[in-house]
């Protein structure tokens, strides 16, 4: 017989006190709404992840709350569920297999490297986690269960982003640092020696602090529905959340359930200001859209801890300064000045040329193709030449009763597929002059709205100030982005290396994610900049549009679109070929 698989125990995990207190607040209420641990190779985030099973207290049914994990490999019929085929064969009747959303009802789904999960997966968990209802529709035939779980996620920052959809779905996210002083590496090192040499011996000896763990949380659990919060707990949270511009108010809901654990966690009957202020990164920290700064006090609000957020005085000077160093002064003139924002020009509607990609940047583009003559619209979606697959099911239902099967069923062919508008805006101070970066914001409202229409996703990263920013994270294209791209500041330098080495790395990432995902990138700059160009990786179908204006031009636009392998376009000839009918 094969001996049992032994975890790492919990309680035996050295520091992350900050992780294993959120891991815990969502075992005390699953309705906070799961975790997200975003850190580096080797900082025990799957390790207590996956350690968090063997302390979960039994349910009322007096079972252990299943801890289910999710391979990233998995197939859309292992998550969601199966036809049992072999019924179908033998008895003649349609029967499901259990997927794995149905095992960890009131459980645990854990997803390790979730930023990698495969877009049609991360489409079924959003519909599940909306809903707590999986149903499994085809051909005339539906089953449904209840799916309510509390979904635990790892990843990797470096290894690309997390949908935006899905990132809001985790109630809480923690950023682990790297950092881990002397004593703590020993201590871990010698830890892990100790489970290695002896794994069930190690679990046995940390056996009395899991039991107690698992008390404490079970009591947590039953004294949850008592503990109460003031009125001014609520305007707390709700000023904080405006004041750090999030979207909704799932974040007002996961902060008043998370702080409402904690207060049971430690066995408080009343939500406090140390409940708020230790879950408030943790609820945050992925939908803040705005600088971390402290509102002014509420009435009947507590004042807040000395020192958060900074001093006024600080800020100011780091406003003063436009939050430029060494790097910034570097860039010359243009880099020493602050950032400012500068209102969307509009732009009329824009045709681009479908350009494969590989069109090198020094081809002609002095007269619109004729597909701009027809009226095409930038991401069209191109016909699929998959071969017909059969579909199992549909042909089973088609043939029930009758063996041999008298016909097969076909899936039905994709007509189409999805497309992706990538958008690197450049919002350096050399782009405030004569309007470019108003007109450079008007072209991209444009793009977006002819995304829209044609449901299509867009994301937008601006580079700027001295660094790359998410103006628009991926999503479907918003009917109007105006207020966002209005938002964006322009000043610093030019960043422009550091953009379009992130831009290859998503891209990498939406492919293996996706492989029929057609990446259309817009790459709107004036070119100037004193970064050098070589070795850049292609950025695939890229179109290079220079905004800059003058008739003797100082920026390298033709030439970062001759090193990147894309399409050349001056902002001029996107405007004269407006015209063209």
């Amino acid at each position: 017989m094969m001996p049992a698989v032994c975890e790492f125990p919990f309680a035996a995990v050295v520091g992350q006190d900050a992780l294993k207190t959120a891991l815990l607040l969502n075992v005390i209420n699953p309705r906070v709404g799961g975790v997200l641990i975003s850190g580096p190779r080797g900082s025990a985030k799957s390790t207590l992840a996956r350690a968090l099973a063997a302390i979960l207290p039994d349910n009322a049914e007096g079972r252990r709350p299943p801890f289910v994990t999710l391979p990233l490999g998995a197939s859309e019929d292992r998550l969601t569920g199966s036809l049992d085929l072999q019924r179908v064969l033998s008895e003649r009747e349609a029967t499901f297999h259990e997927g794995l959303l149905a095992k960890a009802d009131r459980g645990v789904l854990y997803v390790d490297e979730v930023n990698l999960l495969p877009d049609t997966l991360v489409d079924l968990l959003l519909d599940v986690a909306a809903s707590g209802i999986n149903i499994v529709e085809r051909d005339g035939i539906s089953h449904t269960h209840p799916a309510r779980f509390s979904l635990i996620g790892t990843m990797n920052p470096d290894e690309g982003e997390l949908r935006p959809q899905l990132l809001d779905r985790f109630g809480l996210c923690l950023e682990q640092e790297a950092v881990v002083n002397v004593q703590e590496r020993i201590a871990i090192v010698q830890q892990r020696e100790a489970f290695d040499r002896d794994p069930q011996a190690y679990v046995a000896h940390h056996a009395d602090a899991q039991a107690s763990l698992t008390e404490r949380i079970r009591r947590a659990q039953l004294a949850l529905a008592e503990v109460t919060a003031e009125p001014w707990v609520y305007e707390h949270i709700a000023v904080r959340c405006e004041a750090a511009g999030v979207e909704g108010l799932r974040a007002d809901v996961t902060w008043h359930r998370a702080a409402q654990a904690h207060a049971a966690w430690r066995g408080a009957h009343t939500v406090g200001r140390e409940d708020l202020d230790i879950v408030e990164p943790w609820v945050l920290a992925h939908r803040r859209t705005t600088q971390h700064t402290t509102p002014p006090t509420q009435s009947g609000t507590p004042p807040p801890p000395p020192g958060e957020g900074g001093s006024d005085a600080e800020r100011e000077a780091s406003s003063a300064s436009g939050g430029h160093s060494g790097a910034s002064q570097a860039q010359g003139q243009w880099g020493a000045m602050p950032p400012v924002t500068q209102k969307s020009v509009c732009v009329p509607a824009v045709d681009f040329p479908d350009m494969p990609a590989g069109t090198r940047a020094k081809q002609p583009v002095s007269a619109p193709s004729s597909r701009m003559r027809r009226g095409y619209q930038p991401g069209q979606r191109r016909a699929h030449a998959d071969a017909e697959q059969p579909d199992w099911f549909a042909t089973l239902i088609a043939n029930r009763g009758h063996w041999p099967w008298q016909r097969l069923r076909y899936r039905k062919a994709r007509t189409g597929q999805p497309v992706l508008h990538f958008i690197l805006l450049d919002t350096s101070a050399s782009t405030l002059g004569q309007r470019l970066l108003g007109r450079a914001k008007g072209l991209v409202d444009r793009l977006a709205r002819q995304a829209y229409a044609a449901r299509e996703q867009i994301v937008v990263l601006g580079f700027g100030n001295d660094g790359v920013t998410s103006i628009l994270p991926r999503r479907r294209a918003p009917k109007d982005m105006l207020e966002r791209l209005d938002a964006a500041s322009g000043g610093g330098g030019t960043p422009i290396r550091e953009a379009i080495l992130r831009a290859a790395r998503l891209i990498r990432q939406w492919r293996r994610q996706e492989a029929g995902l057609h990446i259309r990138t817009y790459l709107i700059t004036d070119g100037r900049t004193r970064q050098s160009m070589a070795g850049l990786p292609s950025l695939g179908d890229c179109i290079v549009v220079d905004t800059e204006q003058s008739a003797v031009k100082r920026g390298r636009g033709r030439q970062i679109a001759e090193q990147l392998d894309a399409l050349y376009r001056p902002m001029s000839s996107l405007e004269s070929s407006l015209e063209v009918t």
